[in-house]
Parts: C-alpha cells; structure tokens; sequence
C-alpha cells in the first residue's frame, strides 16, 4: 500500500478540509484550505478615494471583533485594476446608456506590528474599517 504525503506550499493553518483518513481522491481534488499565518487586510477603497493614497503610507486598521484595539499598517500596494474588472464576471452594460458608476479598487494593507495570534485571532473575512494617513502638502 502506498501513502501520499503533501507538502504545502505555504505555512498556515489547514481550514474547510473536505477529506478524511481512507477516502479514495481523484487527482486535482480540492481536500482543504490553508489559511496563511501572516494575515494583511484586502480593502476596496472608491476611486475617488485612492488620489493622495501611496505605497508605503501608515494606515490604522480597526477590526470589529476588537474594537478597543488599533493595529498599525501601511499600504503595501494599490491593485492595478478595479475589482470589476478582475471578477470572473465582469458587469456589461448592453443597454448603450452611460451611467458613471465609481469603482473599488482593491488596496492590500500589510501589518506593521507584530500580532499575538493567542490574543488576537486575525481570521479572513472579517470586518476592518481601515484609516490610511494621508500627508497634504
């Protein structure tokens, strides 16, 4: 009897795990998810909001779940194109009408801090309200 062994590409934590100990899988099977132990938070600023917004710029990242606590961040970088445009289903406007819709586009804010993962579980799809410090010059 031969046994498989995986190897995951990234550390993290195993999540949504679909299989158990003896069950047979076809190649290319989704078995489980692994939830990387370095978090960062994926933010859909308007566009009319991203003009003064820069790599590198502080940002405070308040989570629901701890409202007392603010994380520190920055912007590590501005995605190139509107969340829209990179859905698997982009919106088209068959009709021929113009309508001005702002976009979102999605801003990736890194922690700048060290977090205790035994005092703050930082979990995907939580809700964040963060704040980028915007210089004006």
């Amino acid at each position: 009897m031969k046994y498989t062994e995986i190897k995951a590409p990234i550390d993290g934590t195993v999540s949504g795990k679909r299989v158990e100990k003896g069950m047979m899988v076809q190649p290319g099977t989704p078995l489980f998810v692994i939830v990387p132990n370095e978090v960062w938070v994926v933010a859909n600023f308007k566009e009319t909001q991203l003009e003064k917004m820069k790599k590198g710029q502080p940002v405070d990242i308040k989570i629901d779940t701890y409202p007392k606590k603010i994380f520190k961040g920055e912007v590590e970088s501005i995605q190139r194109s509107s969340g829209a445009k990179s859905s698997l289903f982009p919106p088209e406007n068959a009709v021929g009408s113009f309508v001005k819709i702002v976009q979102r586009i999605p801003v990736k804010i890194v922690f700048t801090e060290k977090i205790d993962p035994e005092e703050y579980a930082i979990i995907p799809g939580m809700s964040v309200v963060p704040k980028v410090k915007i210089r004006e010059n």
